[in-house]
């Protein structure tokens, strides 16, 4: 299986693009302004990039228009949330978030994710499909404190 960036997310003002490879534990950002300006040469680009730090293995991510971004982290089943500080704090955690992934924050103040159980497919177990349906789709309140998870 080969994924170079999945992970990607766009800041609510459109002038941020967050990143990260599939097979790296750091998120990434470049401006999309740059991004968008053919002329600008790759080097240039190359050198407004900016390694965020450590967010945990992760394959989704999602922003919202208070700065902050949240990423999956498959290995910890888990949900983490880089604060526009550039602090990560973990807002949800349950053994039944199995590789999440396609966040979405909502109008209602709501991270939804799926558990996409991608680490359970034949190809990583030995030809054995140990997905479970049906699949769940998740939601966590972001802005309140404690978070609590909803299936």
């Amino acid at each position: 299986m080969h994924i170079a960036s999945d992970g990607i997310a766009l800041s609510a003002d459109g002038k941020t693009l967050y990143y990260s490879p599939l097979s790296s534990r750091h998120l990434f950002s470049v401006p999309t302004a740059l991004l968008r300006d053919r002329n600008v040469p790759e080097s240039d680009v190359e050198a407004t990039v900016k390694d965020l730090g450590e967010k945990g293995a992760s394959d989704g991510l999602e922003s919202d228009a208070s700065g902050a971004v949240y990423a999956g982290d498959y290995e910890r089943n888990s949900i983490r949330k880089m604060n526009p500080d550039g602090s990560w704090q973990t807002i949800a955690h349950d053994p039944r978030i199995l590789w999440p992934d396609t966040l979405s924050v909502g109008t209602d103040g709501y991270l939804y994710f799926t558990a996409n159980q991608l680490n359970r497919m034949a190809q990583f177990n030995g030809g054995t499909d140990l997905r479970r349906k049906p699949y769940t789709l998740f939601r966590v309140k972001v802005n309140a404190s404690p978070a609590t998870l909803q299936p």
